[in-house]
């Protein structure tokens, strides 16, 4: 069922199947900054507007051969100027980088599809206008108006306009077969061709930020001139187009063909589109869009590389050894961990490549999550004792386990925002995270597990000794291995027996959604780099969604309105209280003051116990590849490395 706590996730049909103008509005856009401007004849554009013609020689040629329209004709009256890193650039080349598997959705995204209604600037200090020239909302959050910068068109001419918006929400989001859970639910209505209104049937006051994450593709992704012949609501023939597809039904059809990973001829509005797709080859390749609608400081349409070209492989160490044969042009995801950098370090000069730096998005390298909302009453009641938490806490070597598994890269630290948050609280980041092991016991004593078998493991409740698995992905951080032991090991000296457990990622999501973990390791990867980080993901620090493995239950309750799941104990109903209230405002000094008391309550009951401080890390750029800035901030939320323009990035021949 759809429900205003889910909101901004939502649970699609393919997720499932794998797991009033009258109102006074508030502008919130700030257009015009150093990164982003949306004036092409500002003093910025360089030679001006004379040479807004110009364009990569393969469109120039067919333009002439009268196989597409003039240049002016493809770009809207007012394209987006890119400033570009270094300096504009030259068009041609090909960009060569890799996919984890035909799957990895993550990165080729990250790379090809970060453009949405709204984005963040390159800082992620604020929101800016992208595919929206414009954009309001009214005080409560429940009504949002979006202005489309006019004449943008998709990749195969045919003009964006609010039609696909409303269709996107009123047709896609909101059909049950294709959306179980819609991420928001609401109304789209268009007010002329080049404006739409979305009303919600409950105030998100978060609603505007979400669109600059990769949830604002929802919006943006379905060319209702195309897509409309997949749905049946439109197509009564879409069943049996179905079945001559040997697909199960409609609904997967319509799936398939909205993927632009997948479906070579889905007109998209990002700078390439894949034309040979990633379907479970070894090599996956996106042309330049004829009709991208961005251009750089010259008036010259971006983007400048022709082409990106992805090898499939699912070995990080095959990876690693063509990385360092000068395969890859520019890349920051899969291999780059702290284990290989010695590696790729030495293989600078063959691989005619060097690094840049990467700003972890991440405040953890490492959290324990103990299951709270446990199937076992035995497990459930250990869990639940803050004592035996903050006993767990004190037995940890965090130094060694840096010092080992991590090279020495980070600190100690729990479950808290970074350093560079406005919402760093020191005291939440050092609390229980001395190693001390006579500490220790004396909580796990207090906890009410003093009794020990003659082998001097602790018993539990039932008179059994304490027992449990950490779960972890070591195919995700290959560092969580050695981690896990010593974790086990620190464990095992103050009487609990713990047994590390590595899952492929699959298997691990599966039994941890289906709620039968007993305890996992997973990253701090989202909701502290900064104050909107927080706000928009904050379920490490309360149970708000799947992403609380410490407590799916609980954060099924929350979800689902209380109709599903289990009720939590008063201090998360009172951080759930809380996060409503900042779903109800569009006022962010407000969001900002209830946050800190979400995280107020966090620091108290102290439900996930971190390890360290996540440190920088790196990506690999060859020498003739530019306009790559030498430091990004790394996070999935902002698309790293698309808030850095990846349109603009050039192959010097």
């Amino acid at each position: 069922m759809a429900s205003r706590h889910e909101k901004g996730r939502g649970i699609s049909r393919k997720d499932l199947l794998k797991a009033g103008g009258a109102l006074a509005l508030v502008a919130v856009g700030v257009p015009g900054c150093d990164l982003l401007s949306t004036d092409p004849g500002s003093d910025r554009s360089g030679s001006g507007r004379g040479a807004r013609g110009m364009e990569a020689p393969d469109l120039a040629k067919k333009v002439k051969d009268g196989t597409l329209p003039a240049v002016k004709k493809r770009l809207p009256e007012k394209p987006v100027v890119v400033e570009p890193v270094d300096r504009t650039g030259q068009y041609g080349g090909e960009w060569h980088t890799v996919l984890q598997g035909s799957a990895d959705s993550s990165w080729a995204n990250r790379i090809l599809c970060y453009d949405y209604l709204l984005r963040w600037d390159a800082e992620w200090k604020q929101m800016l206008p992208n595919l929206a020239e414009r954009f309001e909302a009214n005080a409560d959050g429940t009504e949002y108006t979006f202005v489309l910068r006019a004449g943008i068109k998709w990749s195969d001419g045919e003009p964006f306009t609010a039609d696909d918006i409303v269709f996107a929400q009123n047709e896609v989001l909101n059909n049950t077969d294709l959306w179980p859970v819609a991420p928001w639910p609401a109304q789209a209505e268009k007010i002329d061709d080049l404006t739409v209104r979305i009303t919600l049937a409950e105030p998100d006051g978060l609603f505007l930020q979400r669109q600059c994450t990769a949830l604002g593709r929802y919006l943006i992704a379905h060319p209702q001139h195309y897509v409309k012949q997949f749905h049946v609501d439109h197509n009564p023939e879409a069943a049996a187009m179905a079945e001559a597809d040997g697909l199960e039904d409609w609904m997967a059809l319509y799936t398939a063909k909205v993927d632009p990973l997948l479906n070579v001829d889905l007109p998209v509005l990002s700078a390439w589109k894949f034309s040979r797709p990633a379907d479970g080859g070894t090599r996956a390749v996106a042309e330049r869009n004829p009709y991208y609608w961005k251009v750089d400081t010259d008036g010259r349409q971006l983007p400048y590389i022709d082409r990106v070209v992805f090898e499939v492989i699912s070995d990080v160490q095959v990876m690693v050894t063509k990385a360092v044969a000068g395969d890859f042009d520019m890349h920051c995801r899969h291999f780059n961990t702290l284990t290989n950098k010695p590696v790729l370090a030495r293989g600078r000069t063959r691989g005619d490549y060097d690094f840049f730096d990467l700003r972890s998005g991440s405040m953890n390298h490492t959290l324990i999550q103990l299951n709270l909302t446990h199937k076992n009453p035995m497990l459930r009641k250990i869990f639940q004792n803050k004592a035996f938490r903050i006993g767990l806490s004190h037995a940890i070597n965090r130094q060694e386990i840096i010092d080992t598994a991590f090279q020495k890269q980070g600190e100690p630290w729990q479950t808290a925002p970074r350093p560079e948050s406005e919402l760093f609280d020191e005291e939440m980041a050092k609390q229980y995270i001395d190693y001390d092991v006579d500490l220790a016991e004396q909580h796990l004593d207090e906890a009410g597990y003093a009794d020990r078998d003659a082998n001097g493991r602790r018993l539990g409740p039932d008179g059994k000794p304490i027992t449990f698995s950490l779960e972890f992905s070591g195919e995700l951080r290959p560092e969580w291995a050695d981690t896990a032991q010593l974790l086990a090991t620190c464990w095992k000296a103050v009487g609990i027996t713990v047994t590390a457990q590595s899952r492929n990622r699959a298997l691990w999501t599966e039994r941890v959604e289906a709620n039968e973990h007993d305890a996992v390791i997973w990253q701090g990867d989202q909701g502290a780099f900064n104050a909107r980080a927080t706000i928009l993901e904050p379920f490490y620090f309360f149970p708000q969604n799947t992403g609380s493995r410490y407590a799916i239950r609980w954060a099924e309750w929350y979800a689902t309105g209380g109709e599903l799941g289990e009720e939590p104990p008063e201090p998360n109903k009172r951080q759930m209280e809380l996060y409503d209230q900042i779903l109800a405002t569009t006022d962010q000094d407000q969001q900002v003051a209830l946050i800190k008391e979400i995280l107020a309550i966090a620091k108290e009951e102290f439900q996930v116990i971190g390890v360290g401080l996540e440190a920088s890390g790196y990506g690999i750029v060859k020498s003739n590849f530019h306009n790559v800035p030498a430091e990004m901030i790394d996070t999935y939320t902002i698309q790293t490395p698309g808030q850095t323009h990846s349109e603009q990035y050039f192959i010097q021949a």
